[in-house]
């Protein structure tokens, strides 16, 4: 094994919050589709997907490594949002989390003189930048929209729907 074992152990803490913020992205999605917002509910269908992604990520490095990687059950989830705002805010305090879960799973690695998953790291490091990004985006856009979920309902459409430019991969 290459990963050493106090990495794998924080590496298997990780796949369990990546896991759960699929499932919280779900839920996230759930309470967007009930209010009618199908753009906000996709963007947040799409974010649950790629939590996903990421658990997996996790799993298929510890395999590669030749550690044993853990898939957790999974907390309880919060269902229930007072606004838009309310669940946007949740998200992005979310992704703060997992940022420093990131960045002290990174400090470990570089205790332990991990530098394999110091570099596999570091992709997690640049996405928590842009997840972050994103979710303050969405939250500032809320906010500036003065309660037209119609114009962030528009702005989700024109700058996170699926498949748009920014998401084109370099030719």
């Amino acid at each position: 094994m290459i990963v050493k074992p106090k990495v794998v152990e924080a590496m298997n803490a990780q796949i369990q919050s990546e896991f759960t913020a699929m499932a919280q992205y779900t839920a996230i999605a759930v309470y967007f589709d009930m209010e009618a917002l199908p753009e906000l509910a996709g963007f947040f269908y799409r974010q649950s997907d790629e939590e996903r992604m990421h658990a997996m990520k996790f799993v298929h490095f510890l395999l590669e490594a030749g550690a044993k990687p853990i898939i957790p059950g999974l907390p309880e989830l919060r269902n229930d949002f007072s606004s838009p705002e309310d669940a946007v805010q949740f998200a992005l305090d979310q992704e703060i989390k997992v940022t420093n879960q990131i960045n002290n799973l990174v400090a470990i690695s570089n205790r332990e003189n991990d530098y394999t998953s110091h570099n596999f790291l570091q992709w997690y490091v640049m996405e928590q930048v842009e997840e972050v990004d994103t979710m303050t985006t969405l939250l500032q856009t809320i906010k500036h929209a003065g309660g037209s979920l119609l114009l962030v309902e528009d702005f989700v459409r024109r700058n996170f729907a699926a498949g748009t430019a920014a998401d084109a991969p370099a030719e």
